[in-house]
């Protein structure tokens, strides 16, 4: 997961800062997830690991529900890209669903849900799945709404 999020970055960073800034976001949140995972010690430091990780996985869900999502379909409608709005309107459904899952883990972890290991390990291995899934519908919308519209300003007459 840290790899494609690392390749994401080397392909779109320093593109626009708002996605610079998110996919920093979601490095952050691969290796909270990481911190997470490896730490299995004491049952005080885990759950500052979990409440971290928490915080970063909202953190970054929101800012793509709520600026970058709406960037990259402000800019695809700006540009007239009826292919791009279409491929947004068939990855978003599965993008909100993954949020869903990610925002009710954060709720079950704020009511002390995990306080069980085996069933935070569990719950956690279908989250990095999911997210995993996440990051490569994101880093398609990215390919397709922004990059495409990057070269049509840069060949664009003035």
């Amino acid at each position: 997961m840290l790899e494609s999020c690392q390749n994401a970055q080397e392909r779109w960073g320093g593109v626009h800062q708002l996605i610079d800034r998110w996919l920093q976001e979601r490095h952050e949140l691969v290796s909270a997830f990481g911190s997470l995972s490896d730490a299995s010690g004491s049952a005080a430091a885990h759950n500052e690991d979990v409440q971290r990780f928490c915080q970063i996985l909202v953190d970054y869900v929101s800012a793509g529900h709520f600026e970058v999502y709406e960037q990259l379909t402000v800019e695809a409608k700006a540009f007239g890209d009826q292919r791009g709005l279409e491929l947004a309107k068939q990855i978003y459904p599965r993008i909100e669903a993954i949020t869903e899952v990610a925002l009710a883990f954060n709720d079950r972890c704020d009511s002390g849900d995990y306080r069980d290991g085996a069933a935070l390990d569990g719950e956690l291995k279908r989250l990095g799945q999911l997210l995993h899934e996440r990051f490569e519908l994101e880093d398609c919308l990215i390919e397709v709404l922004h990059n495409a519209h990057q070269h049509q300003a840069m060949t664009a007459p003035l």
